[in-house]
Formats: structure tokens, C-alpha cells, sequence
């Protein structure tokens, strides 16, 4: 049973993910459906969580919009999801950033890794 499942899963799968990795800014590009109109909208901010994996792999992004913080959350294997692009790689040492939903300003930002 559970290799039907895995199956039927790995065939949900993108062929293809932009590496990115928490800490990291990104530029998503979502398809949005208004009634016989498709358009692509592109939300930008910062990943604050990634969790479980396969087809089911979901990831966070935190953005300002207005002076208050906006989250969305995708499905990384959707076809909602058209793009990832990384603007900004981070340098953080948790899995979940959290603590930012406290902070305002400069300090929500995120140090840039720099290779």
C-alpha cells in the first residue's frame, strides 16, 4: 500500500526546484485565477520556515507590505507556484525564523551570506 502511495506521489513531483533554503529572499511567481483571467503575481520576502517533504513540501514567506507583515504559505510542488527566483541568500543558524514576527525595521532583516 504504501508503495502506491509513494508512487502516485513521485509522479505529483516537479522535475525541477530552485535550491533555496531559509534565511534566503525570494522572488515567487503565483498564478491567480480571477475568473476566466490568469495572471502571474510575484511576491517577494524573506523564507522564514520550510517543512515536511515530497509532495507534500510547503514554505513560508514573510514580506512587509504597508508597515505590517504579510505570510503566505505555497506548496513548493504546486502548479500554482510558476517560479522561485533567490535575490538574496541568508546567513541564519535556525531551521525556523519566528523571531521575526516580532521585530520591525532593521531588525527583521536577515545578514546576507557572503561566499
Amino acid at each position: 500500500m504504501k508503495d502506491i502511495i509513494k508512487s502516485i506521489e513521485d509522479a505529483q513531483l516537479k522535475p525541477e526546484v530552485t535550491p533555496f533554503r531559509v534565511g534566503d529572499t525570494v522572488r515567487v511567481s503565483a498564478k491567480v485565477i480571477e475568473g476566466t483571467r490568469e495572471r502571474i503575481q510575484v511576491f517577494e520576502g524573506t523564507v522564514i520556515k520550510r517543512q515536511n517533504g515530497g509532495a507534500k513540501e510547503t514554505f513560508t514567506v514573510r514580506k512587509f507590505s504597508n508597515g505590517i507583515g504579510v505570510e503566505k504559505t505555497w506548496p513548493l510542488h504546486s502548479p500554482i507556484v510558476t517560479k522561485i527566483e533567490v535575490t538574496r541568500r541568508g546567513k541564519v543558524r535556525r531551521a525556523k525564523l519566528f523571531y521575526l514576527r516580532d521585530r520591525v525595521g532593521k531588525r527583521a532583516k536577515v545578514k546576507e551570506l557572503v561566499k
